[in-house]
Order: C-alpha cells, then structure tokens, then sequence
C-alpha cells in the first residue's frame, strides 16, 4: 500500500542564536535563569517602549544563509504577527514573513540530493508555558530571545531524509557559532509539514502540519506515523483534512489541535517602531570571508589532507569542541594522525563538558612521549594532573618523578631475571611472540615505574627470546 503513493514532507526548523542579549532588547540571552528574572519593560511589551534591533543577530542570520547557500536580501522589514497567546506579551510577534533576510538556499545530503530552503528569516522567541496539575505557569525570560527560522521546501521524501537533513543543519549551524542547538533545552525546535499524493502525481494532498517537535527521533516517528494515517485514509476512500496537529511522543501518535491556519489570520504588517533594514553588500563578503569549514569540509580535509579514516574523521568532528582543539594542535605539532589517536583515547573518554588542557600543554606531553622523555603509559596520568593543575607539563613530570632516566644498559639484568622467572611465558613466545613481548615489557615498565624506555626494552626481550 505503501508503494502506491509518495510522501511529501517540508521542514520548519527554530534555532535560537548564539548571542549574548536578546533580539530587540539588552536582556541576557541565558538558558537556565530563575523564571521572569531576564526581562525589562522592552521584551514584556510595557506601554511606551520600542525595540531596538540588536546587530549581532543579523550576522548571524546572515552567516546562517550563507553556510547554506542562500542569497541574502539588501533590503528586508520586521513584521508584525498578530496573534493572541498567554506566552505572548504583545499579542503579536515581531517576524519576517514578506521579505526575510536569508532566500533560496539548499543544504545537500550523502546522497547527492539538495534540500531547498525557501527562506531563513529572523524573529523573537516567545515565553515558556510550564504546565502542572490544573494551573500553568509562565516564563517570560525565553520572551524576546532571538531565532532564526529555517524553512525547506517540500523536496524531503522520507523519515529517514528529514532526520539526516536536520543533523546537518544543526552541525551547520554549531558549527558556525550560530546557534549552540541543545535539544534538550528546546534550543532548536520543529514543525513538519507533511502530505501524500499518488506515485508520479503532480498534485500535492492535503498539508497536516505537526507542530513543536524537540527530537529527531520525534521527528522520524512523527513522518512515519501521519504518512501511514494519511494514506490509511486515502485508502478508506476518506478525506485528508488540512489541520494542525500536536505529536504524543508518550502514546506514538498525533491528535488534531485545529483546522490549518492561513497566513492572512495573522494579519501580518510592516512593524511601525523598527526601519527598514538594509545589509549592505560590503557586510556579506566580510561575514563570508570568515566562514567556518563545515562538518563535511572538515571531514575530506581530515580525510584527504591529514590521512585519518572515515571513521575516526567522524568521530573527531560529532563534537565540535574536539574538533577545535585538534585543530589548534594540528598547529603546533604536525602529526594529524598521532594526534587523532591521542585526542581519542586520552581525550573523549575523560572529558565531558569542559576541555581543561590548553592545546600547547597537550601537544608538548606527546612531543615528551615521542622523544621518549616519559613513556606513554605515564602520559596518561601526566595529561589528567595538568588538568587538575594546570602547571606545565615538565614541571610536573619532574615532580610526580616519571622522567625517563633509567639507562640502558640497566634493562638486561632486570630482562634476564623476569625471563628467568617466566618459564611458561618463554615456551608461549613460539606460538604468540607480540603478546609475550608486550607482557614483558609491561612486566618491566611496571618495575621501573615507567621510566624504561620501552621501544629499547622490546628490542632486547626480543633478542633474548630468540635466543632460548
């Protein structure tokens, strides 16, 4: 049943913008502040006060376009959508419907297809609405915090495309310093709008919107689950109805909230408190100019420049404050391999939301490990005492006594009594001679704190087992 008909679906996508005040205010754009504690008599919409557009969010906006390949309009105006709603002090929203900042763009997927964008425009938050028992709450402080809204065309075709598409989006944007993008505190949000048609049809069905999706997982749930309502309906011979819905992501369902609104409810007009805005040419080609490399341009740079795998190019780049900080290392010590590993292993499985290491204080304890100053083993608790410490690197191998100062010529005795005192280890080096040199060897860094230096260790264990 399935097979018969093609879905059609098209994205909104609310990003809230990395700036430090709110969009036409100077209230703090902060998460997490005690409710109703970040506004003023601008962002509450008190009698007598104007807004005042706040710059930063334009860049932004523009940065925004331009990392997905729209065209930036010179001249655009705020409009006025009005509309009545509790978390809404003026009874309407300061948007962009007409004439937005950012128009016709596209993001491209692994596939090769485009996604369009019909538009990226720019417009205030409204407050948060907390609901418990019977009564419900309002906050006021996300009242005014500046977003960009994303529209696509209804080029997506699958659950599968429209996930992929906004994990795109959002690497983008984080990316780009635009929006930090946290799900889970509804830093980015979403609509679909979604219908189905017959196969090879022209004629679109019927659009059902799907409002305030804040997962991708809600959002790959939510396609699959209206395109099989919808066609179930087609199928029975009913009517798809053009309405707006709210996704259960507890019972793995949409209900109907209202039938489809047009855009001339809203009745949208010029705002009369802000000018028209104009964005000079000379603007664009200077944010331009400073454009970030994206998840994708990293990746081939990783891949194809520094030699690193697919896989560990991914893994690097799913956070970009690895990636910045392999970045900075990569200017300071030219191993891009070594340092992948390093950063893997000794980085992401120690750290979580903060890096407390300096890029120059991580890359000279590699440096003292490959010029054998310390072993590798004693690397790792090095880099986790600068962390606590932040003391250089030198200084406090000196002081936790892990310099490597043992001579060589002091391995052998140590090398015969374990090999003396490992007979069965000797008879197992036939048969699997790498895993009884790396026992050896551990045996002996063990002994010697570390301070052996283990490639010229290998080399003489080596040498007396091929001797027995």
């Amino acid at each position: 049943m399935r097979d018969k008909y093609d879905v059609v679906v098209g994205l909104e996508i609310h990003a809230e913008l990395k700036s430090k005040t709110k969009v036409f205010c100077s209230c703090a754009n902060t998460y997490g502040a005690e409710p109703n504690t970040l506004v003023c008599p601008v962002c509450l919409a008190l009698p007598g006060t104007s807004p005042v557009l706040n710059k930063k969010c334009v860049e932004l906006t523009i940065k925004s376009g331009l990392m997905t390949n729209c065209k930036i309009n010179e001249y655009n105006y705020f409009e006025r959508k009005n509309y009545f709603y509790p978390d809404l002090t003026k009874s309407y929203q300061i948007s962009q419907v007409k004439v937005p900042i950012c128009v016709d763009g596209y993001v491209t997927l692994s596939s090769g297809k485009k996604i369009g964008i019909s538009d990226i425009h720019l417009e205030e938050d409204t407050g948060k609405l907390t609901h418990i028992g019977d009564k419900s709450y309002i906050d006021y402080n996300r009242g005014g915090v500046p977003l960009i809204e994303t529209v696509t065309k209804p080029d997506i075709s699958s659950a599968d495309e429209a996930v992929e598409f906004l994990e795109t989006l959002r690497g983008i944007y984080v990316y780009g310093d635009i929006a930090e993008c946290k799900l889970e505190q509804g830093g980015m949000r979403f609509d679909v709008n979604l219908s189905v048609k017959k196969k090879g049809s022209t004629e679109l069905g019927k659009r059902v919107e799907m409002k305030n999706l804040n997962s991708f997982r809600s959002v790959k749930r939510a396609i699959e689950y209206e395109s099989a309502r919808q066609i179930a309906l087609l199928e029975e011979g009913k009517e798809v109805l053009g309405e707006t819905r709210k996704w259960d992501e507890d019972k793995n369902e949409n209900v109907a909230m209202r039938a489809k609104l047009a855009t001339a409810v809203y009745r949208c007009f010029a705002d009369p408190d802000l000018p028209m805005l104009h964005i000079p040419k000379e603007l664009v080609e200077e944010i331009r100019k400073d454009l970030p490399l994206t998840i994708a341009q990293l990746k081939e740079l990783y891949t194809k420049e520094y030699g690193l795998t697919e896989y560990d190019a991914g893994v690097i780049t799913a956070n970009k404050m690895f990636s910045d900080f392999y970045n900075e290392c990569i200017k300071l010590y030219n191993k891009p391999k070594e340092l992948s590993t390093w950063v893997q292993s000794e980085l992401m499985r120690n750290v979580k939301d903060k890096i407390k290491i300096s890029p120059e204080h991580f890359v000279k304890i590699i440096e003292m490990a490959d010029a054998k100053k310390i072993s590798r083993t004693n690397a790792v608790p090095l880099i986790a005492e600068v962390m606590k410490t932040q003391k250089d690197p030198e200084v406090l191998a000196k002081e936790m006594d892990i310099i490597n100062s043992m001579d060589d010529s002091n391995l052998e005795p140590l090398i015969d009594a374990l090999i003396e005192a490992n007979p069965k280890a000797v008879e197992d080096f036939k048969t699997t001679p790498d895993k009884i040199i790396t026992f050896f060897a551990g045996q002996l860094m063990k002994q010697t704190r570390g301070k052996a230096n283990v490639v010229k260790a290998k080399e003489i264990i080596l040498s007396k087992l091929q001797g027995k």
